[in-house]
């Protein structure tokens, strides 16, 4: 059995979170936001164009958890937020973990997206938090860093709360739909990452 098969893809938690792998019963939650234009404005790829699509592409992760290292996470609401959330307990609300891994130089970057019915609850930056300590502290990565493409302010304001530093601007960095996008680049350290959860 491989280290890597579905059902040993690690269960990360936290106060409202459940963090565990995506499966494909899981379409239906997927495809609520993934359809959302608005959802993928600032993404790499573009809405998904039926459940279909999703269920597929649900089975193609279920296939790269059994075959590769890859940590990605579908994000379970556990509740405990406030009232208007909580049709979404025991759902699947959005994704959150490693985009990349370099284990030779022991650096991450991670990534995160959400259904737009839970955005502005810290969702975001709790889900990423559970990832960031596992890549830390599990996986023994001395670096984390995200990307974003400039414009997507909220994005970069979830690396702030996470204390991530602000890099730079890699300009006309990625060919993005058709269009030549500028990508902004955010990390914290292990040490200053370690320093935060001593405050």
């Amino acid at each position: 059995m491989s280290l890597f098969d579905i059902d040993l893809i690690p269960v990360l938690k936290s106060d409202r979170l459940m963090l565990r792998g995506m499966q494909v019963k899981d379409r239906s939650d997927m495809y609520e936001y993934s359809k959302d234009p608005g959802v993928t404005k600032y993404l790499l790829w573009s809405e998904h164009p039926n459940e279909s699509y999703t269920r597929r592409y649900l089975k193609h992760v279920e296939r790269r958890y059994k075959k590769e290292i890859y940590y990605d996470w579908a994000i379970i609401y556990n509740g405990g937020g406030p009232s208007e959330l909580d049709a979404y307990k025991g759902r699947m609300i959005g994704t959150c973990g490693f985009a990349s891994i370099d284990f030779d130089n022991l650096c991450g970057e991670i990534g995160y997206v959400l259904n737009p019915a839970v955005w502005g609850n810290g969702i975001a930056e709790e889900a990423a938090r559970a990832v960031m300590s596992f890549g830390f502290f599990e996986l023994g990565l001395e670096r984390i860093e995200a990307r974003y493409m400039i414009g997507n302010n909220a994005s970069r304001r979830v690396m702030e709360k996470l204390g991530m530093r602000y890099e730079g601007t890699h300009r006309s960095y990625m060919l993005v739909k058709g269009k030549r996008r500028d990508i902004g680049v955010c990390a914290i350290l292990k040490s200053e990452y370690t320093d935060k959860k001593r405050l």
